[in-house]
């Protein structure tokens, strides 16, 4: 198989973790540091190499670990709790969907959606995000309206960005285990990990959102980055099922904002020309992990105002790719 820039993310995933020393940073104001300061939007920066932290600043908001709003960067979350109940036999990838809430067959292409589609945005289904994402968070039931949504697709098909399918596959793990995505997430990321999340929004029916709203502080999001740069394990423990990260960044879907590719709740690209995996969040909220180079880059930023592909988040990209130059 030649070596695509995606299949080395995959193989170095859990390759890389031990080979990089953590890097000492000089004249921290200097490089990407300088410019991170010239970013009015920005709130935090912590940048981690081989699981040690190097930088890490609260240039406004609410500190390094208090809790910050990290938006959709939940759905990349929401994934890796999924991998977990995946590896743990509690559904499948190819699972449909329709049944595993309790839901009658619907009689068109809906009834050929698996949880596989919800994790790589490939449903079919119309977006409740953007425009309608008032008018869906207004409803009285999100995972009925996510679910009744306009066939535009069909599932499987072009890459369409929803939070509703996320908010339905937060509904999927509730029911095959039992217990609400908080408690799954401080179950299974945040006690190994020795992070914690912070209760966020419901829906009507009292789900957490799955996709959006999650709470964690920068330093927490970071661990879990780190953490995923080390192939699932954390101090020796494997917190994601062998193979889930490879799994994940195995490329599905393009998003037609950015251009890159999507995996499952991972978008895959390339900084400083090295394979990297991240997730987004409104406002500019990022996690990235570029694992061949054993580094990881968290940032929370104002989550009321938008960052656009060609406007901050473009800065963004640009720090990231720049921080993989210098770390």
């Amino acid at each position: 198989m030649p070596d695509h820039p995606t299949r080395r993310l995959m193989l170095l995933s859990g390759a890389a973790a031990g080979l990089f020393a953590p890097a000492v940073l000089r004249a921290q104001e200097a490089g990407f540091a300088a410019r991170a300061a010239t970013l009015d939007q920005l709130h935090s920066l912590v940048v981690l190499r081989a699981g040690e932290e190097v930088f890490a600043r609260a240039f406004r908001g609410p500190g390094l670990d208090r809790v910050a709003n990290v938006k959709s960067v939940s759905k990349t979350l929401v994934s890796l709790l999924a991998g977990i109940a995946i590896g743990r036999g509690l559904v499948a990838i190819d699972a449909p969907v329709l049944p595993l809430l309790g839901r009658g067959p619907a009689g068109d292409a809906r009834d050929g959606l698996t949880v596989g589609h919800l994790l790589s945005m490939q449903t079919g289904l119309e977006s409740v995000s953007g425009a309608g994402y008032g008018a869906w968070v207004s409803s009285p039931d999100w995972v009925g309206a996510a679910l009744g949504a306009d066939l535009v697709d069909r599932p499987g098909g072009r890459f369409i960005y929803s939070t509703g399918g996320w908010h339905v596959l937060g509904a999927v793990l509730s029911e095959v285990t039992g217990d609400n995505l908080l408690t799954l997430a401080r179950q299974w990321l945040g006690a190994p990990l020795g992070i914690d999340f912070a209760p966020w929004v419901r829906d009507p029916q009292g789900r957490y959102l799955g996709g959006n709203e999650m709470a964690l502080s920068p330093r927490a999001l970071a661990r879990i980055g780190a953490m995923a740069a080390g192939g699932g394990r954390w101090n020796g423990t494997a917190v994601l099922p062998e193979g889930w990260l490879a799994t994940s960044w195995e490329p599905r879907g393009r998003s037609p904002f950015s251009g890159d590719r999507y995996g499952y709740g991972w978008f895959l690209t390339t900084m400083d020309g090295t394979p990297a995996a991240y997730g987004r969040g409104y406002g500019g909220q990022m996690l990235a992990v570029v694992p061949e180079r054993s580094l990881v880059v968290a940032i929370t930023s104002d989550p009321t105002q938008p960052a656009r592909s060609e406007g901050y988040f473009g800065d963004l990209r640009d720090l990231c790719t720049r921080i993989a130059a210098e770390v």
